[in-house]
């Protein structure tokens, strides 16, 4: 049993000062590989925050919580974490501000999603964005269907950032409205201007079946081109 405030324990525990160095080496390592990992798991997974912000808050809360709880931890090699964090804060703010290559490896890109009211289809494919949940963003911002839509952006914090066409300017475009939205089929029912499902392609159509000239892809709803209320 010992004493609640040996403070050689409370300190640094049973280990020697130079496992100092190791516990920088422990830091710039686990820094690098959470960037790492929350770079590759996409925006929308970190909405709101940077991912190079969220690391930190990763990382600092890690670094303060261990020595509250773990008797084992000591506090000099937390403190020695915070300022390995906080260093690597500054050099990498530096190098993102100098750099603009280093910037997009850290944070990402602004991509845009919506031209012209539909698909970027590789940018989809790239951030593994879901269709619903890029839906459920628009229907926020009172938006019926991608002919409102003249552009749409994923910006790096994970927001989506939409630009409309001026109420005379409306092209008819994919309805995301659940109800409508949910009517897509196969074969066209009408005659008229329908709308693809997959990449907002409109083409003018009659009954039947048919392909979509863009995307190559056959599943249609009937597109709407209804001004935005805001």
């Amino acid at each position: 049993m010992h004493d609640i405030f040996e403070w050689q324990r409370v300190l640094i525990n049973d280990h020697p000062f130079e496992f100092l160095f190791e516990v920088v080496f422990r830091s710039v390592v686990m820094f690098i590989v959470l960037l790492i990992t929350l770079r590759f798991t996409g925006k929308r997974g970190v909405k709101q925050l940077s991912i190079f912000e969220t690391v930190i808050i990763i990382a600092l809360g890690s670094a303060a919580g261990d020595p509250m709880f773990y008797e084992d931890v000591g506090i000099i090699p937390a403190v020695t974490v915070f300022a390995v964090i906080i260093l690597l804060y500054r050099f990498v703010t530096m190098l993102t501000g100098k750099f603009k290559w280093f910037e997009q490896l850290v944070e990402g890109k602004t991509e845009c999603l919506i031209q012209e009211g539909k698909f970027s289809i590789d940018t989809f494919e790239k951030e593994g964005l879901a269709q619903d949940e890029f839906f459920s963003e628009l229907r926020v911002n009172s938006v019926e269907h991608l002919g409102q839509v003249r552009n749409a952006y994923l910006e790096t914090s994970g927001e989506v950032s939409v630009f409309y066409y001026s109420d005379e300017d409306v092209k008819f475009g994919l309805p995301i409205l659940p109800q409508l939205f949910e009517q897509k089929s196969k074969t066209i029912q009408e005659n008229g201007i329908h709308a693809c499902t997959f990449c907002a392609h409109t083409q003018e159509l009659n009954s039947g079946t048919a392909t979509c000239e863009r995307c190559g892809k056959g599943e249609w709803v009937k597109a709407i081109n209804t001004t935005r209320i805001a």
